[in-house]
């Protein structure tokens, strides 16, 4: 597909923050040159959601979210924005399309997938007469795309709804389609850069961005929120809140930024206002598969290492204190180890207490 940006110029575009401008506004010339090119058309449907991805996609400034819309991504349909509705919807704007474009369209999924009771806690629409669950949609649909972009960590790892008891059953994307290549872009919600800039990927290129271990594209995904925190001096000197509204790392409070993946610290929200520990919140890792399923706001004994293992802080001092590619690197393990912070602090207060 041809474009006057390649992909090096690409990737400086999205990794740099986006503070000043909306990503879409730098992007905005080139996506409607690929449209117009004839890129891959776009089909977004959403589970078991709350729908604030797309909240946070309508968020975009520079151009609006209409201008993206209607200039700029080749969208087909989409639940909230799209006018029709029913058997219309799904027979013409996304079953005809799949099945008239197979491999040439691109699948935006938001929320999990519901699979208790033959999938019926999510109804989405009907066809030929027939209640359609979001199961059987996606399965159809997602068969025959080119790849899925999974907006959101429930679709990506599952989120909220997958969380124990989880009495819905609610899957994540890749449990249940599989042989589809797919792209998690994951967040409660995404930053709308990282949607746009994902969507800006693949109808530029007709491909994929470079992923990391967990499926995220690494040009919004490579780095620790630890490493960039404004908080991050308190760390270095060992000064830890106690209580919310203290200064000081918020590492006891249950703050997730030594490994949580994703630019927010640069990139900032709200058209480059705030974000999370700059307004006074703990960093709650939502970029990460096990979220939610850890203490949302206490020190977290263990530190999990990936979705089925884990290890303790100290052992993570150990482990860390000679890989800085995991960005707290040499600092947490130094802190960790000399009884700073961590279970050996915890033990000298009561000790100090007694």
């Amino acid at each position: 597909m041809p474009t006057k940006l390649n992909r090096r110029d690409f990737i400086k575009i999205c990794a740099g923050s986006a503070a000043a401008i909306s990503l879409s506004g730098y992007l905005a010339p080139f996506m409607k040159e690929a449209v117009a090119a004839g890129a891959p058309q776009v089909i977004w449907l959403q589970g078991a959601s709350c729908t604030g991805c797309s909240i946070s996609l309508l968020n975009t400034v520079h151009p609006e979210i209409k201008e993206v819309l209607t200039k700029v991504i080749s969208l087909t349909y989409h639940p909230n924005l799209s006018a029709a509705a029913g058997d219309l919807a799904l027979q013409e704007a996304v079953y005809k399309v799949a099945e008239t474009n197979p491999k040439n369209f691109f699948l935006v999924v938001e929320g999990a997938v519901p699979t208790g009771a033959d999938g019926r806690y999510c109804m989405v629409g009907e066809k030929d007469g027939e209640h359609v669950v979001f199961e059987k949609l996606l399965t159809d649909v997602g068969s025959k795309a080119k790849a899925i972009l999974n907006f959101g960590t429930c679709s990506a790892y599952g989120g909220i709804p997958a969380t124990e008891p989880n009495p819905t059953g609610c899957k994540p994307v890749s449990a249940v389609i599989k042989n589809v290549p797919l792209v998690n872009v994951p967040g409660c919600p995404p930053h709308p850069d990282w949607m746009v800039g994902t969507l800006a990927h693949v109808l530029l290129y007709g491909d994929l961005p470079e992923l990391d271990n967990f499926g995220r594209p690494k040009m919004f995904f490579d780095t620790i929120i630890h490493d960039n925190c404004q908080r991050r001096q308190y760390f270095d000197n060992a000064i830890f809140a106690k209580t919310f509204g203290e200064m000081g790392c918020m590492l006891e409070l249950g703050c997730k930024g030594p490994y949580a993946h994703c630019d927010a610290t640069t990139r900032l929200w709200n058209h480059g206002a705030n974000w999370c520990v700059q307004c006074g919140s703990v960093c709650i890792g939502c970029t990460e598969p096990q979220f939610p399923a850890w203490p949302m706001y206490e020190r977290m004994p263990d530190m999990p290492a990936g979705p089925a293992t884990s290890v303790t802080m100290d052992a993570l001092g150990i482990g860390l204190a000679g890989v800085t590619a995991l960005g707290i690197g040499g600092h947490l393990a130094g802190n960790v180890i000399t009884g700073r912070i961590g279970p050996r602090k915890k033990d000298e207060t009561k000790e100090g207490e007694n």
